[in-house]
């Protein structure tokens, strides 16, 4: 492949899904974490349970969890995939939670758009519970950290 040719592409420049069927099942990880940053008074509400809109790490992780199975409806060209897992959990900082999600698939493609998904859905959904009282909580540092399996290897972030 050429520097010019796209792989979404077909040779009309029209958006086609990439053909993986030639491609060998490998067992698949990734890993991606975001944050979202807010204010000390929400930030103790949420530690102590409070939020009036009930328990907002439950919600958020299985918010994540289905937005990952999901993924493949919401971005137009990624292969629908059978998820082995999909893991999201929380760490609670002094002025933010961050937010990790891990997703494992034995395919053909990779799967570091479902974790992707997962954190950004979780993150959104912490800032729909706790909106009412602080409509200021920034998200932020949504990235691939890991990820393995597949042609082109391991990746780690620095």
């Amino acid at each position: 492949m050429t520097e010019q040719e796209f792989t979404h592409l077909n040779s009309r420049g029209e958006a086609r899904m990439v053909d993986i069927s030639p491609k060998e099942p490998t067992l698949r990880k990734a890993l991606a974490k975001a944050q979202i940053s807010m204010s000390e008074k929400t930030l103790k509400s949420l530690t102590e349970g409070t939020i009036v809109k009930g328990d907002v790490f439950a919600i958020a992780r299985v918010a994540g969890i289905q937005a990952a199975k999901k993924t493949s409806e919401l971005i137009p060209l990624c292969h629908p995939l059978m998820l082995n897992t999909v893991e999201v959990n929380f760490d609670i900082n002094e002025n933010n939670v961050s937010i990790e999600a891990i997703a494992t698939t034995l395919s053909q493609t990779g799967v570091e758009m479902e974790a992707l998904t997962a954190c950004s859905i979780a993150a959104l959904t912490i800032y729909d519970m706790c909106k009412s009282s602080d409509k200021a909580m920034v998200i932020s540092d949504l990235a691939l950290w890991e990820k393995t399996g597949g042609k082109s290897g391991p990746y780690k972030r620095s």
